[in-house]
């Protein structure tokens, strides 16, 4: 079975390097995110610096949904999907191994480029760590959390109009607590709880988005 697992993830990560379309694109729009919001505030560098980090927590989230209506809506059209369900690993492994790929290429890469687009926003150097740190525990919650959302959506037309009005509500916990990070970040409080908080989203959303996905994708159009 870990070879199956390690054949699907391995896969999706050259099907997205090679498309060209999914973490370059969400790197671009979370920059164009990121860019745009402080144009929209003005020059007050103190009130830009305060919502900095919710402003690139946004910008993680709407960037993660670019190509997530098409997580198993390409393998649906083209038949890999039946494949996949006739291998000997549990269809949940490989939701699992499909939601890990999108978190590589999209989470991973967004959470390497957090720093750079923190001076955009003036966030202080003092919490770039902690901001890495939360967005580095808490976007895979978003991957998998889309991944429930894109089995749910995966036969239909045009799923990726209905996809993003269910990923958004589930994602407001994540948000609240990556937020709560970087402010914390200025105080003395400690920055164990929402951190743990974080990495236990990430854990819950992993198990239920894939068997959520998982029962989905078993259920016949």
């Amino acid at each position: 079975m870990s070879r199956a697992f390690l054949a699907i993830l391995k896969r999706d990560l050259a099907l997205a390097v090679r498309a060209g379309g999914g973490g370059e694109l969400a790197l671009v729009f979370f920059l164009t995110v990121v860019v745009l919001i402080p144009f929209a505030l003005g020059p007050d560098l103190n009130l830009l610096s305060r919502i900095g980090p919710a402003i690139l927590w946004l910008g993680a989230l709407l960037a993660t949904l670019i190509g997530l209506d098409r997580l198993f809506q390409a393998d649906e059209e083209d038949g890999s999907l039946d494949l996949i369900r006739g291998t000997p690993l549990p269809l949940e492994l490989a939701v699992l191994a499909k939601a890990l790929a999108h978190w590589l290429t999209t989470g991973l890469p967004l959470t390497l480029a957090a720093p750079l687009l923190g001076l955009l926003v003036a966030l202080p150097a003092e919490g770039v760590l902690s901001l890495m740190a939360s967005l580095a525990l808490g976007t895979p919650s978003l991957s998998f959390i889309g991944a429930a959302a894109a089995g749910l959506t995966a036969s239909l037309r045009r799923g990726g109009l209905i996809l993003p009005i269910l990923v958004a509500p589930l994602c407001v916990p994540v948000l609240i607590f990556g937020v709560s990070v970087a402010d914390i970040s200025r105080s003395p409080m400690s920055l164990q709880s929402p951190l743990l908080i974080l990495g236990a989203l990430s854990l819950a959303s992993a198990a239920i988005g894939c068997i959520a996905a998982a029962g989905a994708l078993r259920q016949p159009e």
